[in-house]
């Protein structure tokens, strides 16, 4: 019988599974923070990392992926092959991980978090075919952020590499990007960006709207929000052709001399 992985974390157990895993993984009716940690473990992994078929309820992934940093890291799991993310329609009792080699039930008991864990060939093989065929007959979960690959290459492209620099060190900041109270959005991160580095509005809406962050009108209603706060300003821009367009800059001096680490926070207390 393997041993059971009692008194881990879930990213504890997270990082052993993928460790051994010899194939597919099932990951099964993860929990909130189980879908978060395993975004996070499978982008610090270092190593080959199995696909992970996640079958998940749908309500739980949509309020997940809500967060702009998990989503987008998701989708660059997506996108090298580590990850694809399907809907439960009726969910088991527990969280489980399936490999071809065992299943872990996980539990929670508190702030206690278990892998109850058995090996047995024939319960393992069953339970592999049965979420194997679930998986075959599930929905898709349609992600539509970005990858975070795909937004910093743009961005530094697009705009400049110093703005890609202001935009992950923002990042880096925040435990979350929700724009919920919690976090600034990506839009927002985004526009403070662009006002740091004076960049035009037409550039990074443009930008935006290309890489799948958002639409141009979003970044415009974003930006009327902003300026009226006073975070940021604009001034216009001649060109040959056409109305003038909009240089963004910082508004408020207090976000003007703050550094990278500390733009998030200033602004998230002026915007509360």
């Amino acid at each position: 019988m393997a041993s059971n992985l009692l008194n881990h974390q879930i990213d504890d157990i997270l990082r052993t599974v993928l460790d051994d895993a010899g194939g597919d993984v099932y990951m099964v009716n993860p929990s909130w923070d189980a879908i978060e940690e395993f975004v996070a473990v499978a982008t610090a992994f270092d190593g080959s990392l199995p696909t992970v078929n996640m079958l998940a309820d749908e309500r739980t992934l949509k309020d997940v992926m809500d967060d702009f940093i998990v989503a987008s890291n998701a989708a660059d799991l997506i996108s090298d092959g580590a990850l694809e993310l399907r809907t439960l329609e009726s969910a088991p009792e527990n969280s489980l991980l399936v490999t071809e080699d065992r299943v872990i039930a996980v539990v929670h008991a508190g702030d206690r978090v278990g892998g109850l864990v058995t090996d047995d060939d024939s319960f393992v093989e069953d339970t592999y075919d049965t979420y194997g065929d679930r998986w075959e007959n599930a929905s898709q979960f349609n992600l539509r952020t970005p990858p975070i690959s795909d937004v910093r290459e743009t961005l530094s492209e697009e705009i400049s590499p110093e703005a890609e620099d202001d935009f992950t060190s923002i990042l880096d900041s925040l435990e979350t990007a929700r724009g919920d109270g919690d976090g600034l959005d990506e839009v927002t991160i985004s526009l403070l960006v662009a006002a740091k580095n004076e960049a035009l509005l037409y550039d990074i809406s443009k930008w935006g709207e290309d890489v799948g962050i958002a639409s141009k009108a979003t970044f415009s209603r974003t930006k009327t929000k902003l300026e009226d706060m006073g975070l940021i300003d604009t001034e216009k821009v001649p060109i040959d052709v056409g109305r003038p367009r909009l240089r963004l800059k910082i508004g408020d001096d207090r976000l003007r001399e703050a550094n990278n680490g500390q733009l998030a926070t200033v602004a998230q207390s002026i915007l509360n």
